[in-house]
């Protein structure tokens, strides 16, 4: 594997639709962003950011997560979500992600994705 190092960042922008809400997912009962849906985008952004670094056959696993989710969005809001590698140590990868609603700016949630680069049949082939 190729060294990776600190810089490497993605964003992806995202519409909460109904299957976002947090009643929809069963994580409340309101229909606002699902904590749950926000961690996915926020992951996926963390797998964008370093999509193109990783060698043939590697993919990433997250193994640990922190989010502040602050601010509640409603069905139609827009986020941007950021994420931006800051740490590494051999296969680990340490992100520090943002998600901000468009287009007032305001901060909805901000934490760090911890993920290991992995080769995905050896890994897959440990399930058995």
């Amino acid at each position: 594997m190729a060294p990776m190092r600190p810089g490497a960042s993605a964003t992806s922008t995202f519409t909460v639709g109904d299957p976002d809400t947090a009643s929809a997912l069963g994580s409340g009962d309101l229909p606002v962003l699902a904590t749950p849906r926000l961690l996915a985008w926020c992951e996926a952004t963390t797998c964008a950011a370093v999509a193109a670094a990783l060698e043939p056959g590697a993919t990433t696993v997250g193994t640990r997560v922190r989010l502040e989710h602050t601010a509640a969005s409603a069905v139609g809001a827009r986020l941007r979500v950021t994420a931006s590698l800051g740490y590494v140590d051999g296969r680990l990868l340490r992100f520090e992600v943002v998600a901000v609603s468009e287009p007032d700016e305001r901060v909805v949630a901000h934490g760090e994705v911890t993920r290991v680069v992995v080769d995905a049949q050896r890994f897959l082939g440990r399930l058995d």
